[in-house]
């Protein structure tokens, strides 16, 4: 059946699947608690499809929002359900209402802060993927600037001082993706006392800031990682300055 709907969602589709009562429901509940991997798989599969062609102007948008939430927790998704968020995220007409939505920053936060350092890629190369995509999906709702005290929370502050601070490879693109999030969020001046504050926010953003130095000292133009600028050090500044 979950294959079945698959085939189903398309653009033209969406619309009317996911108003179907109890559809995007169904899709997530199986999807972390049948008893057979291959069909949480293709329930994942057939929502994440879904989720490509519902939009925020179609009523079952909240719904969707719902659903991913739940369908997050499946052990077996390999990370298209977080790529759902990152996507997601990536529209500017989405964020507003993604940032309010109940238990969504919540469920980002739980994603970041359930990866350690002593995973290992190569047993749980989905954890880091999920953790990466969740990270820049913080980033991306951190860029509007309607969003940034609604997002200076204890939730997303937890998990951008655990982001920042992974220190294996598999977890680089994530460290750069945090630090992103906060000198965003750190655009706000009156989110900075808050930031400041918050327990291994200025460690991990010192470690940042002597990674970057490293890289530089070496030659390295841009985050070896993610090639973004290097961020660390005025972001650290402002902080400490707010204090």
């Amino acid at each position: 059946s979950a294959g079945a709907l698959t085939n189903l969602a398309c653009d033209e589709t969406a619309d009317l699947m996911g108003k179907h009562a109890g559809l995007l429901k169904t899709l997530a509940h199986v999807s972390i608690s049948d008893q057979n991997a291959d069909v949480q798989q293709r329930a994942t599969l057939a929502l994440t499809k879904l989720s490509n062609s519902i939009t925020v102007k179609m009523s079952s948008w909240s719904n969707l929002l719902d659903a991913l939430i739940t369908a997050s927790q499946c052990k077996v998704a390999d990370g298209i359900v977080t790529a759902m968020f990152r996507v997601k995220t990536r529209a500017e007409e989405n964020r507003a209402s993604m940032v309010n939505h109940p238990r969504l920053l919540e469920t980002l936060s739980r994603i970041v802060l359930d990866t350690q350092d002593t995973f290992d890629v190569k047993k749980s190369p989905a954890a880091y993927k999920d953790c990466e995509n969740v990270t820049k999906a913080i980033a991306h709702l951190a860029n509007d600037p309607l969003n940034h005290k609604t997002i200076c929370n204890k939730h997303i502050l937890a998990a951008l001082v655990h982001g920042a601070s992974l220190s294996s490879p598999a977890g680089a693109v994530t460290r750069d993706a945090a630090i992103l999030a906060m000198e965003r969020m750190a655009m706000d001046h009156s989110n900075r006392p808050m930031m400041a504050r918050y327990p291994g926010m200025l460690v991990s953003i010192a470690k940042a800031t002597e990674r970057e130095m490293n890289e530089e000292l070496n030659g390295v133009p841009k985050s070896s990682a993610s090639g973004q600028p290097r961020l660390a050090k005025p972001l650290l500044m402002s902080l400490l300055v707010a204090m």
